[in-house]
């Protein structure tokens, strides 16, 4: 079984540090792809993180995965989690199991936040725990992928 976790970061995250503080923190995107890819070597798995404003080239990152190796999926779809069934057709296309992440608490902000495409058919989905929420991802993909490794 394949050890490769894909991180998907979709739009306006790679401003995190200086986006709105009090509701993402200050932590960057950047240190929160140093800490994954750590923590992922340390478990024996390879962590690719991809962050990008554009909803095609995320939908293209979800296309390759298969054909790379990826076993596992986490991803923030940010923006789009409200928005678009074609990022939610190309997970379900693509057949990797995976988690949703968001930083802050979706169903304590505006009420268009609170409904997600993704939840539905995600493995799990992580919600206002910050940058920890990435990492509970992580160690919950390695969990999967080990359980996968044994059964193999």
């Amino acid at each position: 079984m394949t050890r490769i976790v894909l991180v998907l970061h979709g739009p306006n995250l790679n401003l995190l540090g200086s986006r709105e503080p009090a509701t993402y923190g200050n932590i960057t995107l950047a240190q929160i792809n140093a800490e994954l890819a750590t923590r992922g070597e340390q478990s024996g798995v390879e962590v690719v993180s991809f962050q990008s404003n554009h909803e095609g080239v995320l939908i293209d990152q979800i296309h390759a995965a298969g054909a790379a190796g990826v076993g596992y999926i986490i991803i923030n779809p940010a923006g789009f989690t409200h928005t678009s069934v074609a990022l939610r057709d190309a997970l379900l296309a693509a057949g990797i199991p995976f988690v949703e992440v968001h930083l802050s608490n979706t169903h304590a902000r505006e009420p268009f936040r609170h409904r997600s495409y993704f939840s539905d058919i995600a493995s799990g989905v992580i919600v206002g725990l910050g940058a920890a929420g990435y990492r509970y991802a992580l160690d919950h993909a390695v969990a999967a992928l080990s359980r996968a490794d044994v059964t193999a």
